[in-house]
């Protein structure tokens, strides 16, 4: 089904030049009318709808993008901002994309049909937050939860401090081989916590460990464990909790035994962690907390309510039995 962005596209206009056309704004050039009119034809799309979302003002609709809606992290973010969002009278709609750029533009569409008032991008890949720059009307305030700087406003869980915090504990139990099993390199939260793994490796003088980047799954973590015990790694720092996972199966399928031969630090803290065997120590994000800023934040935006804290939230470190 065609979107408003394909009629832009085949108009060689801008999708807020369509929506006025569609809206029957006078002051569109004629020359640029006919043409949208041409492709709405060609293409059969059917613009009501749109239409009439793009012009509402106030709808009590928020829209919430993440890139992965069934990893722990943005699924906790997203339910906490939700409940957040209820209290205060909204209705949240969640949607989860993956990098192609049909789909962040229908995704999109789907909530610009909703008349969201803002729209909350939720730990966003790099594609998922460029499309969203170029394909969000600038009257759509766009928070994020990747740091400070994208968007209309930001609240975020400061993931830099989550690595160093992890590295810090492994080096401090005497590690001094510490490899990281990475995210996707797309992803803010892997690159600020593979930064973080850096920066506390740098500040105790030592070099760092092998990185394998993996895609977030625990099949991934399984797939790295030989490099790290190939390269004499005596701790390894996962920068999530489901990589940490597999990496541990694996490790123990080596006959490296953890922590005694292999440290394993991992991150996110999910509820079966401390349930593997051994348990796994983890970095904890305060999601609740996050919810509650990022609502706070689309406050702010929307009804002239006090600014909201822009500090990064602080994770904790979970000591257990891996390292």
């Amino acid at each position: 089904m065609p979107t408003i962005f394909d009629v832009a596209a085949a108009a060689g206009v801008s999708h807020q030049t369509v929506s006025r056309v569609l809206n029957g704004d006078e002051k569109v050039r004629q020359h640029n009318r006919e043409r949208v009119l041409e492709a709405v034809a060609a293409l059969d799309y059917r613009p009501h709808a749109a239409a009439r979302a793009l012009a509402r003002r106030r709808s009590g609709v928020l829209g919430v993008l993440s890139s992965d809606a069934d990893l722990f992290g943005p699924a906790s973010i997203s339910r906490a901002f939700a409940a957040e969002a209820a209290t205060a009278g909204y209705t949240v709609t969640s949607l989860a994309v993956g990098p192609a750029a049909d789909a962040v533009g229908a995704a999109v569409e789907a909530l610009l049909l909703q008349q969201v008032q803002a729209l909350v991008l939720v730990s966003p890949s790099d594609s998922l937050a460029d499309a969203v720059r170029r394909l969000v009307p600038n009257a759509v305030p766009v928070l994020s939860t990747a740091g400070r700087g994208r968007g209309a406003g930001a609240a975020s869980v400061d993931q830099h401090a989550g690595g160093a915090l992890a590295t810090g504990h492994l080096v401090a139990a005497g590690r001094r081989r510490i490899g990281h099993l990475a995210g996707p390199a797309e992803w803010w939260d892997a690159r600020e916590r593979e930064a973080g793994w850096r920066d506390a490796l740098a500040a105790a003088g030592l070099e760092p460990g092998p990185v394998v980047v993996g895609d977030w799954t625990a099949a991934s973590g399984a797939a790295a464990a030989s490099a790290f015990a190939d390269a004499g790694c005596d701790a390894v720092f996962s920068a999530n909790d489901t990589m940490a996972i597999g990496l541990l199966h694996e490790l123990a399928a080596l006959g490296r035994s953890v922590p005694g031969d292999v440290a394993v630090v991992g991150h996110d803290d999910i509820p079966e962690s401390r349930f593997l065997i051994p348990a796994l120590s983890s970095v904890r994000q305060d999601h609740a907390a996050l919810g509650a800023r990022l609502m706070a934040a689309v406050a702010a935006l929307l009804d002239a309510a006090p600014a909201a804290d822009a500090a990064p939230l602080v994770p904790q470190l979970v000591a257990r039995a891996s390292g």
